[in-house]
């Protein structure tokens, strides 16, 4: 097969210095190769898949610009075209066996390849290049390929060159007898399709070079010598990833006699005496795609994976793999396609057809499943939640969901849950479309001035609640001032949510203002604060470079505190300190001064605290746990914080948190609340975040009444927070190889997710636990390929895993102090890898080469500071064998 750096061999006449030049009167035969590998990153080639195609090449010069000699006309004629295997094998394993050049390109596009073609060349550059117009796509790009080899210039310096791959940035380096050409592929101007996704952890590095060596002899290019490579790589699993490695090589096997020129004095005239039926096409690649013959239809396809979507196992891999196979071929669809499954489908499967549809990320999927549902319906909830969540998960969302978001939006929605879902997820699109430069794009301008001008109008604390929400997802700078008036004037809840809003902010946007402000709410030098409200802005504070007298102020309040407070900021100190996070040197110079670090201060009795640790620590990404725990006084639950970071040396991923929240339950043990907490109304309530996307909230109960009859119906059943498919990684690069066929890289990782979690309370036994559930299966497939037409070479690679990770706190308060436990356990986790390579002709005759692995990860429970393992023991050493009474 040829490959656009193939490169051809000029005599120079002397002194000729801007470009190659023929000899009048002389056939230049050349022996050309091209090979095609595709493998694991680091594999041997030896070992790839892949093919090679030679040929022989006829080049002669036609015309020369009697009045330039830098403008020529040149014909260039393939022959005697050969196709094997790049690696020996043996006969069984070789598809190109007993089969001949003509059987395996075909007849008509053999007949089509080995038509001549012409290019004019002006100062070494390719001016116009003549072909045939209606010949097959793919032949016409292994021609360009061949008109690209021409552009070559015999002085150093570097120029925007138009080529099969577009217009790139080309180099030359020239030195004695030999050329180098670096083109720089991230340049090129090209139409090929490529996305990526929208967190770099989730997303894939690729890396792509180009070089051609040209030797010379006594003015003549004597070899040349060109080399592809395109590299990509999970960036949060770097085994996970391929290469395509393309090679040619030219060789100078004879000068013969050849014919004489035509004789003209425009190049319209030559072409014209040569052949009419020449037309001057564009020299980039043009679009080619092989047809899938067999592939079932959408309908077909879904009957053959729609068990696996079941709801009963939707935690399994093998539910990732179907949904991620179904997004492939909706993509492919047409709306009506769509429309008919969606329609036909029950409500048990619905919902998976639903993430599957949204995921797929068309305008004919997003048109079909607006279409379908209808907001004004509250019996469809569910499927207008699964719908939104697949638009907040989006890895690439458009200014048109956006926009049609909007629409439904300040249109008629008969859900309020639906109406506050709705505006949580503008709030992401926002995010992710201003991420990518698309802050001033209309719809997201209409989207954020619509949130701000609500908020700045609504009067009832649960619209209020609503556009907070959609301002923690949007991480709009210009609303920060709105978000500190709420921390700090708001009530309850809300000043509560207007602090972690502003806690996901990076420290860089953290200005003098926001820090004060932070300050005035820790130390209530204007008004009582909550203590959720209270440690929020201690933790902005302290992870926002803070100065030496922040730092001190802090120190000096611990004793002045109540109870389980003082005990929950020396925890944060503490944790700050041994996980070495920015502000430990600040904290350090501080605990120097003995007024701030001493005896009386540190040994504050309690059982709040605050623990970070690693879950994994690896050369590609790191991921830390949190797990935080704030009581009240009288030893109830005010809020646990659970917290999984994932991180490489640049970007970081808030990949889950689940906050449960508990106030005002004082009244059912007969205790006193803390201060600023007397009139706190009886609730209890989760909040999650995945994958960067603040969901909505869930209550368990809201008011005194709410939560009796919850104690007296309850089931013990934990609440469901957030069940589906997530796509997580949406990676998709098509490359024009410089020798003519079309290569892709696609990587997709979908996520079957179930969390949930619960509170549990037992008058009884005097005793509180809160669990929280996440159960997950991740599915991950790669498909490189390299696509000729007349035959694919490639390399598929799958990962799967499922696990499980339960953090449960126990507290007994029938003693004082009570008895607190926090346990953070991971189930086995099987790990499952498989690599195919193959390569097939159209008849069906295919080669594969596969290997697979399997790992378990042993189940583990997460360490957390020693006092908390000496509470455990004391907890289940005292626990009785029967159980409560639970809600």
């Amino acid at each position: 097969f040829v490959n656009s750096k193939m490169l051809f061999i000029f005599a120079f006449q002397t002194g000729h210095t801007t470009g190659p030049s023929l000899n009048n009167d002389k056939l230049y035969k050349f022996a050309y190769s091209a090979e095609v590998y595709v493998d694991q990153v680091k594999a041997s080639l030896q070992k790839s898949a892949g093919y090679r195609v030679s040929f022989g090449v006829d080049v002669n010069l036609l015309w020369r610009n009697p009045d330039n000699d830098d403008d020529q006309l040149i014909k260039i004629t393939i022959k005697d075209v050969q196709v094997e295997n790049v690696n020996e094998r043996p006969a069984a394993k070789n598809i190109f066996k007993g089969k001949s050049t003509e059987k395996i390109i075909r007849k008509e596009y053999l007949e089509a390849l080995q038509r001549p073609i012409v290019v004019e060349l002006v100062r070494g550059k390719v001016k116009t290049f003549y072909s045939y117009q209606n010949e097959p796509g793919f032949t016409q790009n292994i021609k360009r390929g061949l008109a690209s080899l021409f552009q070559l210039q015999l002085h150093s310096g570097s120029s925007r060159e138009v080529d099969i791959s577009g217009k790139c940035n080309t180099t030359y380096h020239v030195r004695q007898d030999q050329v180098t050409k670096i083109k720089d592929l991230g340049s090129c101007e090209t139409e090929k399709k490529r996305f990526t996704s929208h967190n770099r952890i989730l997303d894939v590095s690729t890396k792509a070079t180009s070089a051609t060596v040209y030797v010379l002899e006594d003015s003549f290019i004597k070899s040349i010598k060109a080399e592809e490579n395109f590299v990509f790589v999970l960036n949060y699993r770097r085994k996970t990833g391929a290469k395509i490695v393309s090679k040619q090589r030219l060789e100078l096997k004879s000068v013969q006699a050849g014919m004489g020129l035509i004789a003209a004095k425009q190049v319209a005239g030559v072409i014209k005496t040569l052949d009419p039926n020449y037309v001057a096409m564009p020299l980039e690649a043009a679009p080619v795609k092989s047809e899938c013959k067999k592939c079932p239809s959408l309908s077909e396809h879904w009957q053959s994976i729609r068990e696996n979507m079941h709801p009963d196992k939707l935690s399994k891999p093998e539910a990732a793999k179907s949904f991620l196979s179904f997004i492939q071929n909706i993509r492919k669809a047409t709306k009506e396609e769509i429309l008919k499954i969606i329609k036909s489908e029950n409500k048990e499967f619905l919902p998976q057809v639903v993430d599957a549809v949204t995921s797929a990320q068309t305008p004919e999927s997003l048109e079909a499943v607006l279409e379908f549902l209808d907001f004004k319906d509250a019996s469809t909830f569910i499927l207008q939640e699964r719908f939104l969540y697949a638009c907040g998960f989006a890895s690439r969302p458009s200014e048109t969901l956006l926009k049609s978001l909007t629409e439904k939006f300040k249109g008629d929605v008969a859900s309020q849950e639906t109406r506050e879902t709705l505006v949580i997820v503008m709030g992401a699109l926002i995010r992710k479309l201003c991420d990518r430069g698309g802050c001033k794009l209309p719809a997201v301008v209409e989207a954020k001035r619509l949130i701000l001008n609500r908020l700045e109008k609504a009067r009832k604390d649960d619209n209020v609640q609503m556009y907070l929400l959609a301002l923690k997802n949007a991480l709009l700078p210009e609303a920060i001032p709105v978000l500190l008036k709420y921390a700090e004037s708001g009530e309850g809840p809300i000043s509560s949510l207007a602090a972690t809003a502003l806690q996901r902010y990076d420290p860089s946007f953290l200005t003098k203002e926001v820090k004060e402000t932070m300050n005035r709410i820790y130390h209530q030098t204007r008004k009582v604060h909550e203590k959720t409200v209270r440690t929020t802005a201690a933790a902005i504070i302290l992870n926002s470079n803070p100065s030496y007298m922040e730092v001190k102020n802090i120190l000096l309040s611990i004793g002045e505190l109540p109870m389980e407070m003082n005990k929950y900021m020396l925890s944060m100190i503490q944790d700050i300190l041994h996980f070495e996070m920015p502000s430990s040197k600040t904290i350090r110079q501080v605990l120097k001064d003995m007024r701030a670090h001493n005896y009386d201060r540190f040994s504050k009795m309690g059982s709040s605290s605050a623990y970070t640790g690693y879950i994994t620590r690896g050369p590609d990404v790191s991921s830390t746990y949190s797990l935080d725990i704030l009581y009240s006084g009288s030893g109830i639950l005010r809020r646990s914080n659970m917290n999984i970071h994932v991180f490489d040396r640049n970007t970081e991923l808030h990949a889950i948190q689940v906050v449960i929240e508990a106030q005002g339950l004082e009244s059912i043990i007969a205790a006193t609340p803390d201060e600023g907490e007397e009139n706190l109304d009886s609730f209890a309530g989760m909040s999650a975040i995945l994958f960067d996307f603040q969901l909505r909230p869930v209550t368990f109960f809201q008011g005194y009444g709410d939560l009796m009859s919850k104690m007296l119906s309850a089931t013990g059943d934990p609440m469901n927070v957030v069940k589906g498919l997530v796509l997580l990684t949406d990676f998709l690069q098509e490359v024009q190889l410089q020798s003519g066929p079309t290569a892709s890289a696609e990587f997709m990782g979908g996520l079957a997710i179930d969390i949930s979690g619960g509170m549990e309370f037992s008058l009884w036994y005097r005793e509180s636990k809160t669990n929280v559930k996440n159960r997950v299966a991740m599915y991950i497939a790669g498909n490189t390929e390299v696509d000729s037409f007349f035959v694919k070479t490639g390399m598929e690679t799958t990962l799967e895993t499922e696990t499980a990770l339960d953090f449960i706190s126990t507290v007994q308060f029938s003693q004082y102090p009570f008895l607190v436990c926090m346990q953070m356990d991971r189930v086995d986790s099987p790990l499952r890898t498989h690599m195919t390579k193959y390569e097939s002709l159209p008849s069906g005759r295919r080669y594969t080469a596969r290997r697979g692995k399997a790992a378990t990860l042993a189940g583990n429970e997460y360490p957390l500071h020693q006092e908390n393992s000496n509470m455990c023991k004391k907890v289940f050493s005292a626990k009785s064998d029967s159980a409560g009474s639970w809600f």
